[in-house]
């Protein structure tokens, strides 16, 4: 059984959010704003269109669609104004996770078997209105691509008499329980649109309506019910959470039965104060939402570890961990994790570019500019070759650690990230 997924839709025009592809009147001025409440309200992915015109406005819907990547808790989907592999692949590095190419447009279907191949079946799916597109084509799309999104909701039926592909549907208007019908399609794996746009607030309530009436949707299911917790003296478990990014441990909190529940229904950590003896989700007040990655109980299944998205600071002091007060320490050698590492010295190089220090060797690179910048990186590539030829297997080592100098040095002047590197890595 396919999961059906609530997909909000964000039609990007002139930096701003509009109603939908005919209808370019704004919605809303910062469409990051969209993705926090979307973030909010327990959406599965959402799809981005890029309504843009000209490579200028092209190139600044990129560079907002990248910050929605960021902002996102869902997985991004981007689609529109594409015309050939580049952008696709300007897509997928911006940090959605799929591209759409639209059949409406020959370019596009001639691109399918290359971008496929390129980027990988998973990262492709097509969007249409006219179920002959598919038909025409279903032999390609069976086989490079990995699902559709039919743009005209009358032709569901139609559709999934072609094809086994799953498809979502973008709605612009439907009654909402409109939606268990449509979902009732064996092959819909998704309803997009300003439907489920206008509607962002009920997605929780409909998620348990469709679970209600045996339609499968993505929840969070938990392995284990609250009784099987030992609790302490005040019937609750504590809770230590952790940044499931940097493992980072931010603060250390306690559940009830009801904080239990509730973060497991809604997916955002929510905890019992003992200070106000009230329920407490977390950014509620302060926009600072936690959001649930895992949890994971310890072997006495008396005290749970909780990995996180963390939206701003974890401390009510402002700080992004609630442990800053350092009792004492004995001086030893810190982690050498490889990325721990990478972002310390990343650190340091940065701040050299921003406050520049007489003699430095970093600086000297800067000043000179991207020119330096590249021709050393050439010298310490070809310096690595030359070593590796070397049986002393030092000598690379050093060669080695010379190079991602130069290279995170570029990285600070082009404005790339670690993170930006290492999730596009996991992407593939």
């Amino acid at each position: 059984m396919i999961t059906k997924k609530f997909v909000p839709c964000i039609y990007l025009y002139h930096e701003h959010a509009v109603r939908n592809l005919a209808d370019t009147s704004v919605v809303e001025t910062d469409p990051l704003r969209l993705v926090h409440l979307y973030n909010e309200n327990n959406a599965d992915e959402l799809i981005v269109f890029d309504l843009s015109e000209g490579d200028e406005e092209h190139e600044a819907a990129l560079d907002i669609l990248k910050e929605i990547c960021e902002t996102a808790e869902m997985d991004v989907i981007g689609a529109g104004n594409v015309k050939r592999m580049e952008d696709v692949k300007k897509l997928l590095y911006a940090g959605c996770k799929k591209a759409v190419l639209d059949y409406g447009k020959e370019s596009n279907i001639g691109i399918t078997e290359e971008v496929s191949l390129k980027f990988g079946r998973d990262k492709i799916l097509v969007s249409y209105n006219d179920p002959q597109a598919v038909a025409a084509n279903k032999e390609l799309l069976e086989k490079y691509v990995s699902a559709m999104v039919l743009m005209n909701p009358h032709q569901i039926r139609e559709t999934q008499e072609i094809t086994g592909l799953p498809f979502y549907v973008q709605i612009n208007q439907i009654a909402l329980n409109k939606l268990m019908e449509i979902f009732s399609y064996d092959s819909v794996c998704g309803v997009t649109g300003n439907t489920i746009n206008d509607n962002y607030g009920e997605i929780l309530s409909l998620k348990n309506l469709c679970r209600e009436n045996g339609i499968q949707v993505e929840t969070f299911e938990a392995a284990y019910l609250w009784s099987d917790f030992k609790l302490n003296s005040d019937g609750m478990v504590p809770v230590v959470v952790q940044d499931y990014r940097t493992l980072e441990v931010l603060m250390v909190a306690y559940m009830n039965e009801e904080a239990y529940e509730q973060t497991i229904s809604t997916g955002k950590m929510t905890y019992f104060s003992r200070s106000r003896n009230e329920l407490w989700l977390k950014g509620a007040t302060s926009g600072h939402f936690q959001y649930v990655k895992s949890l994971t109980a310890d072997c006495d299944m008396d005290t749970i570890l909780a990995k996180v998205s963390q939206v701003g600071a974890a401390c009510h002091t402002g700080a992004r961990s609630c442990f800053f007060h350092e009792i004492t320490r004995k001086d030893y050698e810190e982690s050498s994790n490889p990325l721990q590492v990478f972002e310390e010295v990343f650190e340091v190089i940065k701040d050299r570019k921003v406050h520049p220090k007489e003699g430095s060797y970093t600086n000297y690179l800067f000043d000179k500019g991207i020119d330096k910048i590249l021709k050393k990186l050439g010298e310490e590539s070809t310096e690595i070759v030359i070593a590796a030829k070397n049986p002393n297997p030092n000598e690379i080592k050093y060669e080695i650690s010379d190079f991602l100098y130069h290279m995170m040095v570029l990285m600070a002047e082009k404005d790339v990230t670690w993170e930006e590197i290492t999730t596009e890595l996991a992407n593939r």
